[in-house]
């Protein structure tokens, strides 16, 4: 590998961590995993320490279809988070969009 095209992946990689590893992305990620799964280990935790069955068997009933092979849940939790991080913080999107660009914009020689 040619050392240019080393140092162009670096800099792809780095733009993309700096994209899913800040604080605004996190919160929604956050959010988001709520939504998908979240609700399912509080309710089983409520669940066992109440002794209430039907919230048990409800969490887990869930739980086993969501740690199976074929769960799209994490497709879905990324999707939900990419959605509210688009429209919490529409301003900074903008800023985003534009070192995306600048990223991939070919290099004048």
């Amino acid at each position: 590998m040619r050392a240019e095209t080393r140092e162009k992946w670096k800099k792809k990689i780095k733009l993309w961590l700096r994209l899913i590893l800040n604080w605004r992305f996190l919160i929604c990620f956050g959010i988001g995993w709520l939504i998908t799964n979240g609700w399912s280990y509080i309710l089983l935790g409520v669940g066992l320490l109440t002794g209430i069955h039907w919230m048990t068997a409800i969490a887990t009933a869930y739980l086993v279809f969501l740690w199976a092979p074929i769960s799209p849940e994490k497709i879905v939790t990324v999707a939900i988070a990419l959605f509210l991080v688009r429209h919490l913080f529409p301003k900074h999107n903008e800023v985003l969009r534009r070192q995306i660009l600048d990223a991939n914009a070919p290099e004048k020689k």
